[in-house]
């Protein structure tokens, strides 16, 4: 009888192994270029170019970091808290989605980078702040730091740098900011960091400052995107500790920017639409509030949190912001 009762405890045991070594996999060594989601050393989708920039004059005067977003989902209470390297499913939809369509703002400028890391499962923010979701955060963001610590020493050369993120990597970024660039001599090489899609309170850095004007350096930038008239609970919880740049006028001015200063929404990598999408910081939240009447659901309905759309909506400003602000960069560091 205790033979038997025995191989059901095994079997237990077993299963918790597993699970846990599913959310320890195997650290990423990142001498190799498949630890890469982006890289200017392999073919990815962070090089494409759409078709209405085919002419345009490109260099590679900078360097992106570029943390990407959440691509790790699983349903209900199954599964890993991190992602596996080697999960296909999770690296195509990071290729297909933030790679393609977020990354590729910066290559009119940049050399980008990307590395892939263990995130956090998208469920993890679901219970922020609890003890398994801070484990999973923080070795997501080990993962980012070894791989930026690689980036130093291996890719950048003294280069001037950008660091650039949506949601989960920006909730990185930050920490990432705050460890190697706020008051630290590497935040002389910061051109701008674009830290997008995710709440930057006002005492998040010391030393480091918002970007007032479109051509400032050493600074950074974001914001979060919703539909005007929309303050979702969670951002009125947090009474208005955040801070928000317009990427229309690349200020912090609360006062309407007119879609006359809309360069260009980009409309699933083919076409870009210009003039179609106006803003305004919304005073007690600093939400950036978006009117883009065009921008509809799949049930045809106006949408409401535009979360996944901050880089899309604003992709030719944004493209041309880089250039301005690599140029300002350049020109006062030869002086």
């Amino acid at each position: 009888m205790k033979k038997f009762l025995f191989l059901p405890l095994f079997l237990v045991f077993v299963s918790l192994l597993t699970t846990f070594a599913k959310d320890k996999n195997t650290k990423p060594n990142y001498r190799l270029l498949s630890n890469w989601a982006a890289s200017p050393f392999k073919d990815d989708t962070s090089d494409s170019i759409p078709d209405f920039l085919r002419n345009e004059a490109r260099d590679t005067r900078a360097d992106v970091f570029f943390i990407h977003p959440t691509s790790f989902f699983t349903d209900g209470d199954k599964g890993a808290w991190n992602a596996d390297l080697q999960d296909t499913v999770v690296n195509n939809n990071t290729d297909s989605r933030s790679i393609l369509f977020q990354t590729t703002v910066f290559n009119g400028s940049c050399r980008v980078f990307a590395p892939r890391y263990r995130q956090g499962n998208m469920r993890a923010f679901y219970v922020f702040g609890t003890p398994v979701a801070n484990q999973a955060f923080d070795l997501a963001y080990q993962d980012v730091k070894v791989a930026f610590l690689y980036f130093l020493k291996h890719y950048n050369k003294n280069r001037p740098i950008i660091i650039a993120s949506h949601s989960q990597g920006t909730l990185h970024a930050i920490r990432l900011l705050q460890e190697f660039f706020d008051g630290t001599p590497l935040q002389d090489r910061l051109v701008c960091a674009y830290v997008i899609g995710y709440q930057i309170k006002k005492d998040a850095f010391k030393h480091l400052p918002v970007g007032d004007h479109a051509d400032q350096t050493g600074c950074f930038v974001g914001w979060r995107s919703y539909a005007k008239g929309v303050i979702p609970k969670e951002a009125a919880a947090e009474k208005g500790n955040s801070i928000c740049v317009n990427p229309l006028t690349w200020n912090t001015s609360e006062s309407e920017a007119s879609a006359k200063l809309h360069q260009g929404i980009m409309n699933g990598f083919r076409t870009i639409t210009a003039h179609s999408v106006a803003t305004a910081i919304e005073p007690s939240t600093k939400l950036l509030w978006v009117e883009a009447p065009g921008l509809k659901n799949e049930k045809g309905e106006a949408m409401k949190n535009l979360h996944v759309y901050d880089y899309n909506l604003f992709w030719l400003n944004i493209r041309e912001n880089i250039k301005l602000r690599i140029d300002a960069f350049l020109t006062t560091h030869r002086k």
